[in-house]
């Protein structure tokens, strides 16, 4: 979801290239992992939450291949910078829009708890929020607009944590990847003792128990694991990439939500492990059979919008009213095809000119842009008349009258 910088390897048989380029298969992969997401939310797909594992080790992988490449120059302050350039914008027009939304779709109970659930989103602790409030992912998603920010919310954890980790190593192959898997057993460990409650909220949002995912992805840049990809034949890295590609597409199909057996004692492990070992590959090969087919136009162009798709996609979802004979899948096509649209306008109206430094993005122009963004959000909340407490809700003792 987050980092979208990629990489070219060497071909299967030389040594890595010091410095990675854009892969294609890459965001087709992304493409992948979101649409698995939105046919889950939208109820057709069962295991497609597990999309957000592979979006979790896309970011570790690609993130950790930009510290390491930038080793001796590494810039904290600019990577943050630039992390900051690529996520915010996007929320921060998701905040904006989303309560003015939620009030003329007529829907009091969404802009409640948008409003009570900002303040964490902009902290980017939305994911401990929803933990601390025993507010349950799999059972009270439907009440919160914001409720799919909480893997944003454990991305941009990552992004302040394991910078300053890596700058502490110095940078050096082994010791992060030896410190990279190490995490990751330990984040693996957490989840199988938590993942035994009731509500599994805990295990599933954390992020210390879901930081094998990332860190999985992390251990997959390093050299050690690009140096052993290198020396694979490419018939082998094509087999393999193909049956990597099975594996998760059988578990998403079959995994029945939260309740499969095994998902929180090493399931939702394995398919991180699957996924990291693909992506290695992809990266070292990137222009074999695999890699050609996901960097196609299609996942390529989906991937593309990923983010932005993702951000957009739940509050669309809640608010687009399943009635007059729009269901199933005529309401899943027109609920993707407005968060499609919503996503293509965020990224080229406001993500990438950010992102891209525009001029109106930078020096005084950029403040006098922010100071505007600000002072139109503040109007907006402002204007939208304040719910009634328990508007929305069901009066229990009248339904005794």
């Amino acid at each position: 979801m987050g980092a979208s910088e990629g990489g070219r390897a060497a071909p299967s048989g030389a040594q890595p290239a010091p410095r990675r380029a854009h892969i294609a298969a890459l965001d087709g992969l992304r493409g992948i992992a979101v649409i698995g997401v939105l046919l889950f939310h939208a109820g057709h797909l069962s295991g497609g939450f597990l999309g957000v594992d592979l979006f979790f080790v896309l970011s570790g992988f690609l993130i950790t291949g930009l510290l390491l490449q930038e080793k001796r120059r590494l810039n904290l302050a600019a990577f943050w910078e630039r992390r900051a350039r690529r996520l915010l914008p996007a929320l921060a027009v998701l905040i904006v829009m989303t309560p003015p939304l939620a009030w003329a779709a007529g829907r009091t109970d969404l802009l409640r708890t948008a409003q009570q659930d900002t303040p964490w989103v902009l902290a980017q602790a939305v994911n401990w929020h929803y933990i601390a409030e025993r507010i349950g992912y799999w059972n009270a998603s439907d009440t919160r607009p914001f409720a799919h920010l909480w893997s944003i919310a454990v991305e941009w954890q990552f992004y302040l944590a394991w910078p300053l980790i890596v700058a502490l190593l110095g940078g050096k192959r082994w010791r992060v990847a030896v410190v990279a898997l190490t995490g990751a057993v330990v984040s693996l460990l957490l989840m199988v003792r938590l993942g035994a409650a009731v509500d599994t909220t805990r295990a599933y949002e954390g992020t210390d128990t879901r930081a094998f995912s990332v860190l999985l992805g992390a251990a997959a840049a390093t050299m050690p694991v690009r140096e052993a990809v290198a020396r694979l034949p490419r018939t082998a890295v094509d087999l393999t990439c193909a049956l990597l590609l099975g594996g998760p597409a059988v578990a998403w199909a079959v995994t029945a939500g939260e309740e499969a057996p095994g998902l929180f004692q090493g399931g939702m492990f394995a398919h991180s492990l699957a996924c990291a070992a693909l992506i290695a590959l992809l990266a070292g090969a990137p222009e074999g059979r695999a890699g050609l087919v996901l960097g196609s136009a299609v996942p390529r162009r989906i991937g593309e919008v990923s983010y932005s798709l993702y951000v957009w996609h739940w509050p669309i979802y809640l608010l687009l009213p399943r009635h007059g004979g729009l269901d199933g899948w005529a309401w899943t096509a027109v609920a993707a095809g407005l968060s499609l649209a919503a996503a293509v306008v965020s990224k080229a109206l406001v993500e990438d000119p950010v992102r891209h430094r525009a001029r109106w993005t930078t020096g005084r122009r950029g403040w006098a842009a922010l100071a505007a963004a600000v002072t139109v959000a503040a109007v907006a909340w402002a204007a939208i008349p304040q719910p009634r407490p328990g508007a929305g809700t069901v009066d229990v003792s009248r339904l005794e009258e």
